[in-house]
């Protein structure tokens, strides 16, 4: 018998065709969906830059602490995703309402604790990212309202994502489209104070950013409770958690909320570095990262995409048709991060153009844009690789192992030294920085073309309690 190594993809007799439809039927809505996302933070970025350098650098610092949240709940659904991708491919549905079960419940327990921090706690929390006392204080105003969005944001991001793992992706599509819209006309309102309200500023998008969380929590509430027939949340599983299942959990799962959390902490500690490197080079820094989040929307789908579809084509068995489909999402990856490099290039002028910065931040941006096109590919390929085709066979250990090597033993850890010990020029700390994301491409092929992650997670129903 050959070993998945040896396995060739020539007598599979694929219908490319209805992969690529199926593929995609998947990638647009969420495609749409990050876009929307990214829209939400544009939005902030764009109203908040016409205020004043001081606003935007407050409201993208402080938005920091929710990033690093939202990370958690990140790896706390994309470990989920392992298990319930190939559940959904055996269709067992009970086992995948008690994974759900779980996930709320860690969800919402790190809320709360993130919520508390943001509203009795933001100075310090700000003084982590900054120095600048008019930082400090316009992103204090921002996190004391934002803080209490994150207990609706816990439900409405894990449900969402544990629908999309069961191919339900256009109700995250709705929910994200109506959340864009409220927190749109909120924020054009209140921060500015049209049609007789209050100009707010900075409170003003926090308001609009909460109004949208609670909707879309009602959205999904209705949705959850009425509409979906298939998966639903049960809270007795939120609180008797199969110990079997658990165990299943933490063996797949956790390394993976580890590895969103370091990486987000990664992430947030570049941010940091940043921060102490004056006002300008932040608010450089906060728009480059909203072009580099236009630019994967359609990337951070196929790798979606990717975890969902082939987890399910492995909870089938079909190891092989895994084998031949991952090959093409990696093609996919290497396409969509080349037009997203281009599309950061093309974008710097018209940014450079329509924002209210100093001249100083204006010279950064054009040079932060061009670090971001190659950036932007390096993610690309690696988020295909180690969020779609090694988690959807239970190999996450790996990406934790390597995140926490190439960031805060490389990238992240000389430019700290470049910044703070020899005192390096902004552009020459940015560069090392954003340095992770290649250094990891060669480092994913070794680890795709081993087949190590070519696994079925799954158990049989008998083995689970309660079955």
């Amino acid at each position: 018998m050959k070993s998945i190594k040896q396995q060739t993809t020539d007598n599979l007799n694929i219908n490319w065709k209805n992969f690529y439809r199926s593929v995609f039927a998947l990638v647009i809505p969420m495609a749409l969906q990050n876009l929307i996302n990214v829209g939400v933070t544009a939005a902030d970025v764009i109203m908040l830059g016409k205020v004043g350098e001081k606003v935007l650098s407050g409201a993208s610092l402080a938005g920091q602490i929710q990033f690093i949240m939202m990370l958690i709940f990140m790896g706390i659904t994309s470990g989920a995703t392992v298990l319930t991708a190939q559940y959904w491919g055996k269709k067992d549905t009970r086992t995948i309402e008690r994974i759900l079960g779980m996930g709320l419940s860690a969800a919402l327990l790190i809320a709360a604790l993130f919520a508390a921090a943001a509203i009795f706690i933001p100075q310090p929390l700000m003084k982590i990212y900054t120095s600048d006392p008019e930082v400090i204080k316009e992103g204090v105003k921002y996190l004391q309202i934002v803080g209490i969005s994150y207990v609706f944001m816990a439900v409405t991001q894990v449900y969402l994502n544990i629908m999309r793992s069961i191919e339900r992706v256009l109700i995250a599509t709705i929910v994200y489209l109506v959340s864009l819209l409220v927190n749109i006309s909120i924020n054009a309102v209140l921060i500015f104070g049209l049609f007789g309200a209050p100009a707010l500023g900075i409170r003003g998008a926090a308001i609009g950013t909460l109004c949208a969380r609670i909707v879309e929590m009602m959205i999904v509430f209705f949705y959850a409770f009425v509409k979906n027939k298939v998966v639903r949340i049960r809270f007795g599983d939120m609180i008797h958690i199969d110990k079997i299942l658990l165990k299943d959990y933490l063996v797949y799962a956790m390394p993976v909320v580890l590895n969103e959390m370091m990486w987000g902490m990664g992430s947030s500690a570049n941010t940091a570095v940043i921060g102490h490197l004056g006002s300008a080079a932040v608010a450089a820094n906060s728009v480059a990262q909203v072009a580099r989040q236009l630019a994967t929307v359609v990337a951070f789908g196929i790798c979606n995409a990717t975890a969902i579809y082939l987890g399910k084509t492995i909870g089938e068995r079909k190891l092989e048709h895994a084998k031949a489909y991952a090959k093409r999402f990696i093609w996919l990856s290497v396409i969509l991060g080349i037009l997203g490099g281009a599309m950061i290039l093309l974008a710097a002028p018209i940014a450079n153009a329509n924002l209210a910065l100093t001249g100083e931040a204006k010279e950064y941006l054009s040079f932060m844009f061009f670090v971001m096109s190659y950036f932007t590919f390096g993610q690309c390929w690696n988020s295909t690789m180690v969020v779609g085709i090694f988690r959807s066979g239970g190999d996450t250990r790996f990406g934790l192992i390597m995140d926490v090597s190439t960031m805060w033993g490389c990238s992240i850890l000389l430019g700290a030294i470049a910044a703070f010990v020899f005192h390096a020029s902004v552009p020459v700390v940015y560069v090392i920085l954003m340095s992770d994301e290649i250094i990891k491409m060669p480092i994913t092929w070794k680890r795709y073309k081993s087949y190590k992650w070519l696994r079925d997670v799954t158990r049989e129903k008998e083995e689970l309690e309660g079955a």
